[in-house]
């Protein structure tokens, strides 16, 4: 149990034993809204068979645009022990996962390595997270974690505090994946699935090409070499409604202006097609 949650980087310092608190609106036990193979990660981590994932609920975060706003803070999901999770992961491996992929674990980071100390995936253990983590807790879990896929949603702290409430975005997000770096500094692949390392992932936000670009001259300049999604999946979700820059889809204009300045930079990694904005890749929770 964590008396006073200093888990993430925003440090709030709640109780959270007995009730859902925090800017994660969670409790101590972790709440798994969904557990299933997913087969719309990138193809390095679905490969054929799919991907283990536990879509964890709440986040610290809070994206006003977020895709999975019904689990990110509607609270939805099944409360769980170590035990509970730990038997989740074996119930993944059984059905063929290429890897546990855990989704938005930051506020349970502390339960969920209980959980990976009572069963030790045969598998690669994914941690798939907004970026936005302390480097403390980067350590704690690199024991654990093989492959790391963070999210770099901003740049620009003023998107970053209008989008999430987190002005200190990109300077905690770059000191996150140093971390990451320094844990998995290359990236081992067989059978064209990826067994150690690093993938950033962004999102292409409509009105927001110049964030975007930003985001990817940081990562150029900081993590040559690391492997980057580029993703033009956006759709209104969430909140998006109360800001009218995002209350739309992304043109095909503003992703092709984004790409453009990938290849520029020659990075590495995926390009999502513009066809992946639709409700049909987002989980049913």
């Amino acid at each position: 149990m964590i008396p006073h949650c200093n888990l993430c980087p925003r440090r709030c310092g709640a109780l959270r034993e007995n009730s859902p608190a925090g800017r994660c609106n969670s409790p101590d036990n972790a709440v798994v809204a969904k557990v299933m193979l997913h087969h719309w990660e990138e193809p390095c981590i679905s490969g054929e068979c799919g991907s283990g994932v536990a879509f964890f609920s709440g986040c610290p975060l809070a994206c006003v645009f977020c895709q999975n706003h019904y689990i990110s803070r509607g609270g939805v999901g099944e409360v769980c022990t170590p035990e509970r999770l730990a038997k989740a992961f074996r119930e993944l491996e059984s059905q063929g996962a290429h890897n546990i992929n855990l989704a938005t674990g930051t506020h349970f980071a502390h339960q969920i390595i209980k959980a990976l100390r009572i069963h030790r995936p045969g598998v690669p253990v994914v941690w798939n997270s907004g970026g936005y983590e302390r480097p403390e807790i980067v350590d704690a879990l690199s024991l654990y974690i093989d492959v790391w896929l963070p999210d770099f949603k901003y740049a620009l702290s003023d998107k970053a505090e209008r989008y999430s409430g987190a002005a200190d975005y990109p300077e905690i997000t770059l000191r996150a994946i140093e971390r990451m770096k320094f844990h998995a500094p290359e990236n081992i692949m067989e059978d064209g699935i990826i067994k150690r390392g690093v993938i950033i992932r962004h999102l292409v936000l409509p009105g927001n090409t110049r964030n975007s670009i930003e985001v990817l001259r940081l990562i150029a300049e900081h993590f040559p070499g690391t492997p980057v999604s580029l993703m033009s999946q956006y759709i209104p979700s969430g909140d998006a409604g109360n800001f009218p820059e995002i209350n739309r889809r992304l043109t095909a204009r503003e992703y092709a202006k984004v790409t453009e300045e990938a290849i520029r930079l020659g990075l590495d990694g995926y390009i999502q097609d513009i066809s992946a904005a639709s409700e049909i890749f987002v989980p049913d929770f």
